[in-house]
């Protein structure tokens, strides 16, 4: 049989085949001896092949194999530094919910995300969530943050989940495609989806006073056929993202604005460092390129971890 992994918790598997019916599947075990180093082998949006045993209650399954993937967004585990964690597989989307506080997301991670995003060919939308909450100079710099984001080609939306603002926008771009909502725990994922598909009615908990960080709500990465002919995969909020298996040479190319200044620069491998004519560091020192978005470059090329100390101008 063959269907559509809708969740994963890491030893179980829910997958829907075409005509619509569950199966609860775990995996064969030959999937972990491939060497494949990912914490999860088979990741939500997989398209799978599986065995029913009908002698076993319920009718679980086992699957056998997984089919190739369009696309995936990946990370480094948190934990687990040699190891990475497949979020999604088969997308043709990604939104990055964004808050200004309440929790923070700095430039570091949202950079490290599209970054991600542009290197496996999956187009990112950021969702600046919460904008109901936010005084006018809070506002400004949402705004400053929407703008160096949109001249670089980004779609960037103001959103309220809790009011619904802009919702309908969101639900718009959904309609017929396999989106990912992604970000930190506490920015709204979850009840955003709640504003799109009210009857899901998904759990959310709120901001710790304490620590301006988000409780963890989902569990685990999961599917939703929503009755606009979208599919939503919402996921458990992560703190740190890792980019993974990137040269040096080729970190720059996922930076678009960078990437369209790579002909000009004197030295064809060149990694707008240290090297005379580098066009890069011209339009930096012009103000044409954002400093957040060259140190967020400068991190990774370095191999840094986030800096969640940098504010959004990219200072510490």
């Amino acid at each position: 049989m063959e269907g559509t992994v809708y969740k994963s918790t890491g030893s179980w598997y829910t997958v829907r085949t075409v005509e619509g019916a569950f199966y609860e599947c775990r995996i064969k075990g030959k999937f972990r001896l491939k060497g494949i180093k990912s914490t999860n082998p088979v990741s939500v949006g997989d398209e799978v092949v599986f065995e029913v045993d009908g002698a076993i209650e319920n009718a679980q399954g086992i699957i056998t194999e997984i089919k190739d993937r369009k696309n995936y967004i990946i990370r480094k585990s948190v934990n687990l530094s040699k190891q990475t964690h497949i979020i999604a597989a088969n997308l043709d989307q990604v939104f990055l919910i964004v808050t200004l506080n309440n929790p923070p997301t700095f430039t570091s991670f949202i950079d490290r995300f599209l970054v991600t995003s542009e290197a496996y060919h999956i187009p990112a939308i950021l969702l600046f969530n919460k904008i109901d909450t936010y005084k006018e100079e809070e506002l400004d710099e949402i705004k400053y943050l929407a703008n160096l984001y949109r001249e670089i080609g980004y779609t960037c939306i103001g959103i309220s989940a809790k009011t619904g603002k802009n919702v309908d926008k969101v639900k718009e771009l959904m309609i017929g495609k396999t989106s990912m909502f992604s970000g930190h725990s506490g920015v709204g994922k979850s009840t955003l989806v709640n504003a799109i598909e009210p009857q899901l009615d998904l759990k959310t908990k709120k901001i710790s006073s304490q620590h301006m960080q988000g409780q963890h709500t989902t569990t685990f990465a999961e599917m939703f056929d929503l009755e606009c002919g979208a599919k939503i995969i919402d996921t458990p909020g992560i703190k740190g993202f890792g980019i993974v298996d990137m040269e040096k040479e080729e970190i720059g190319d996922y930076f678009p604005e960078f990437f369209k200044l790579k002909g000009e620069c004197k030295f064809n491998n060149c990694l707008h460092m240290d090297e005379p004519h580098c066009a890069v560091k011209k339009a930096l020192e012009d103000n044409e390129v954002a400093w957040s978005r060259y140190k967020s470059y400068v991190q990774m090329l370095s191999g840094e971890q986030e800096n969640y100390r940098m504010d959004i101008y990219g200072e510490k």
